[in-house]
């Protein structure tokens, strides 16, 4: 029997954890679970510190705000950990908060293997953080498959790819043939997803909106669906609220991925909504806006001409992307009229989407099966070593 200490701090994380359990519990039945998480992990068995809420915190401005209580939350977690050391540490996404806590209890608890789930984006931007993660994170479990690469000649710890968790819910993004039909009909099901953090959708909703108001006047009636989280679901209703065309707003996971499957496109903030479209066959359009001033320090640090994943994994621009100054309501709703019409665009998108399976392959087994598998060597060779 082992305990595992496991941290996520977004919804996206939540989920990763929750399969990591699944799988861990398979290999090792009387595992035990402690740390943070959200209502994936809980269910699994978690029970977690403090709601995951408190760290989903998005933008230097908010993270100024909110630094008070994102520090207390890193002591809280750090001293939980060294109070029950745990066999094993699984930090998951939230590069800052994982890095914060990882060096607290590095110095107080030197021999615990600490595992780093999802690696921070040094192929992007701030590529120095590469190798300061070897000062308290032993391995890498990353997401893509270009990741340890990067990690190795950027100086940092230990890697491997286990496979992004979406791979696992194919079946899940992917039409049966009646919702296949649903996607050809008319008025087409047109997806519009502004994120899930309150700053992306403050920033995004309007633009959105009047995207919308110019698509029902140069193409006509399509059926708008906006998925959405219940934390932020009174923000989405008063935003969308006084939108030209009223979407019906959905909440429950299985509604959100029963529109992706009978969507015939999409607009979509930059993140895992793109990896998932893609994944899903759904031709979209990708935009992403932020205060001017963190605009101006992101462009400086920034080191990749794409941000969309699927982009970045294609090696291509495939997926429209307005960033900034491109992210306005004419270029976005230019570029979905042309997905919504069909044409050499939306053929394109199909086609590299096509790629995408074989790119993320993970032979036989699940990426959360082989992310278990990984923990489970690293928590051996520690034990082994005379933890």
């Amino acid at each position: 029997m082992s305990d595992y200490f496991l941290i996520a701090a977004e919804i996206s994380g939540d989920h990763l954890g929750g399969s990591l359990m699944q799988a861990l519990k398979r290999k090792d039945p009387e595992a035990r679970f402690f740390g943070v998480g959200g209502p994936a992990m809980k269910a699994e068995g978690l029970d977690s510190l403090f709601p995951i809420s408190d760290l989903a915190v998005m933008g230097f401005s908010n993270v100024i705000r909110n630094l008070s209580r994102i520090r207390a939350r890193i002591r809280e977690t750090a001293e939980a950990i060294v109070r029950n050391p745990p066999d094993a540490i699984v930090m998951i996404d939230s590069y800052g908060f994982s890095a914060q806590v990882g060096k607290r209890v590095r110095k107080l608890l030197p021999r615990v293997p600490i595992i780093k789930y999802v690696s921070p984006q040094v192929w992007a931007w701030r590529q120095g953080r590469a190798k300061k993660m070897r000062g308290y994170f032993d391995h890498v479990l990353t997401l893509f498959p270009f990741e340890p690469k990067v990690l190795r000649e950027l100086g940092g710890p230990p890697s491997t790819y286990v496979g992004h968790p979406l791979m696992e819910r194919l079946h899940e993004l992917r039409p049966s043939g009646q919702e296949q039909a649903r996607r050809d009909a008319k008025p087409p099901l047109l997806l519009v997803m502004p994120g899930s953090r309150r700053a992306e959708i403050a920033s995004l909703s309007d633009v959105f909106g009047d995207a919308l108001g110019m698509i029902a006047k140069q193409y006509g009636e399509v059926e708008v669906v906006l998925p959405t989280l219940p934390h932020v679901l009174g923000q989405v209703e008063a935003a969308s609220a006084n939108w030209p065309i009223k979407p019906r707003i959905v909440i429950m996971e299985a509604e959100k991925l029963a529109a992706i499957r009978n969507a015939h496109a999409a607009i979509a903030a930059s993140g895992t909504a793109s990896l998932e479209l893609a994944l899903a066959h759904v031709p979209h359009v990708g935009a992403y806006k932020v205060r001017a001033w963190e605009a101006f320090i992101v462009r400086r640090l920034v080191r990749v001409s794409n941000v969309l994943l699927p982009n970045l994994l294609l090696g291509e621009t495939v997926v429209p992307e307005f960033l900034q100054e491109d992210c306005t309501a004419g270029n976005i709703a230019d570029a979905a009229i042309r997905l919504l019409r069909g044409g050499e665009e939306r053929e394109r998108q199909a086609a590299a989407f096509g790629r995408m399976d074989a790119i993320l392959e993970t032979g036989t087994s699940l990426p959360s099966e082989r992310a278990a598998a990984m923990v489970m060597e690293l928590l051996d060779k520690s034990s082994r070593a005379g933890r």
